[in-house]
């Protein structure tokens, strides 16, 4: 425990610094920055909901620029082809042989801007590429790059000319963030940092084998063998809600995949890492459990008919589980 907690203190004064770069070109948000830091760490992909203007692209660019690592943006249309994403065989009449051209998927970071404006035959190109790291060009495998992490955005108001998300790729996604507006006084910072000063430029101060070496070290956070099993009777319960107490009888159609118990262990052991601390506590899945189960929870009619979303149930279900 004392070597993790040495070899944290390193690693924080990194965290600080991609902190201090990302807040040259964002104010506040602290709750979206942990995310998109956790999926860093992870590997974890993530999806941010927001209305326009909230800073979601914004956030992620800073990131990139803020990591030595290949960055692409992709702006997802009705139009966009699945070779658009992962790239296509080209043939050279000279020769008469096929030549691979590998698209923007092919890039540590992607960021999917208005993910849910493509086709559904486009967001199953992404289905393999954000399970298993790997891509395929007609009968050839390539593997993705090392780290891979899809950062995507959407819109939860404007619903024309947009395409639900299927459920498979959703289950993908390790956290789904929801993005609010920022404070009087965050947005009176923002007029002043956007519109009366130029953005300082952000640097990168971390490579992928830093990164890498801080990854493998939030897998050495202590979980304990009480903490799993309240990870698993928090999944086990949005399947058989009344079990374990919780008042959400005929508003759950469909409770969480087991991803969620994998993610929200992952995610919380990357909130005490953040924290300070090399081990994780109640509070740790807590904080981490709205953005790893609202996307996995599917409603009933009854639900929708009443009003009840995914985020009630949740706070439900954290007051009725019973906490070690």
């Amino acid at each position: 425990m004392d070597k993790i907690k040495e070899e944290m203190e390193k690693s924080h004064l990194l965290i600080s610094r991609i902190r201090k770069e990302i807040s040259k070109h964002l104010v506040g948000q602290g709750k979206l920055i942990d995310s998109l830091l956790t999926g860093l760490l992870t590997g974890g992909h993530v999806l941010i909901e927001g209305v326009p203007g909230l800073a979601k692209t914004r956030a992620v660019k800073a990131l990139a620029s803020a990591v030595q690592a290949q960055f692409k943006r992709i702006q997802f249309t009705p139009d966009l082809l699945p070779a658009d994403l992962t790239g296509t065989e080209i043939y050279r009449p000279k020769t008469g042989d096929f030549v691979t051209r590998k698209g923007p998927l092919f890039n540590h970071i992607i960021l999917a801007d208005e993910i849910n404006r493509a086709p559904s035959k486009v967001q199953s190109a992404l289905l393999e590429a954000m399970e298993e790291k790997q891509v395929t060009i007609g009968d050839e495998t390539f593997v993705l790059p090392s780290p891979f992490l899809v950062l995507a955005t959407q819109n939860p108001i404007e619903q024309e000319g947009t395409y639900p998300l299927p459920e498979a790729q959703v289950d993908r996604f390790m956290l789904k963030v929801l993005v609010g507006y920022p404070d009087k006084a965050e947005e009176l910072e923002i007029l002043k940092k956007i519109s009366f000063s130029q953005p300082e430029p952000i640097y990168p101060v971390i490579n992928c084998d830093e990164l890498s070496a801080m990854s493998a070290l939030t897998d050495q956070i202590y979980v304990d063998e009480k903490l799993k099993e309240y990870i698993v009777n928090l999944v086990f319960a949005t399947r058989e809600p009344g079990q374990y107490g919780v008042d959400a009888a005929g508003y759950i159609e469909y409770g969480a995949s087991p991803r969620a118990s994998i993610f929200l262990a992952k995610a919380a052991r990357v909130n005490a890492f953040l924290s300070g601390r090399g081990y994780i506590t109640p509070q740790d899945i807590k904080h981490v459990g709205p953005d790893v189960l609202r996307h996995r929870i599917i409603l009933s009619y009854e639900a929708e008919a009443e009003d009840v979303s995914a985020d009630d149930i949740i706070e439900t279900l954290f007051d009725s589980v019973e906490v070690p």
